[in-house]
């Protein structure tokens, strides 16, 4: 399998489908309180840094850095359902922690939800060397999130 992974736009057809995809899947598995899921709209901010994974040209996963200083914030990171169990969620997050790195961030940190429907990212995150911690930035505590930071 060679995936490809890199720079891109939310406006691009196939990368705001599996954006809308994602936005969707995340808001029917927790309450608005507790989704911090960003729109599409959203990720063609100045401080994100928003990455496409391709495979012979499809697009299968997604996901951003928002700069917020010296430090970065993993946001909208998702693999689409038919290529789950392949290793694209691993190359994603390698590209996005060496794309942090070229940015001159420090340190990653990342809320996902506690649920059974993440134990699957919450595990490729500790794998990849994140660590939970406390909540950061706006966020506050709430039983629906686990935080999680990695040094870089």
């Amino acid at each position: 399998m060679a995936f490809d992974v890199g720079p891109t736009l939310a406006t691009q057809a196939d990368v705001a489908h599996l954006l809308d995809r994602h936005f969707e899947l995340m808001r029917s598995q927790s309450p608005p309180e507790s989704c911090h899921v960003l729109p599409s709209e959203a990720l063609s901010a100045d401080d994100i840094h928003l990455f496409v994974l391709r495979e012979n040209g499809q697009a299968l996963a997604i996901g951003a850095i928002r700069t917020m200083g010296d430090w970065g914030e993993l946001k909208s990171m998702h693999t689409a359902s038919e290529a789950r169990g392949r290793g694209a969620g691993r190359t994603m997050l390698a590209a996005l922690i060496d794309a942090a790195t070229g940015l001159g961030l420090h340190q990653l940190k990342l809320e996902t939800g506690s649920g059974p429907e993440h134990a699957a990212a919450r595990a490729l995150y500790l794998s990849a060397g994140f660590a939970e911690c406390p909540p950061f930035g706006d966020y506050t505590e709430d039983p629906l999130s686990v935080f999680m930071q990695r040094t870089i």
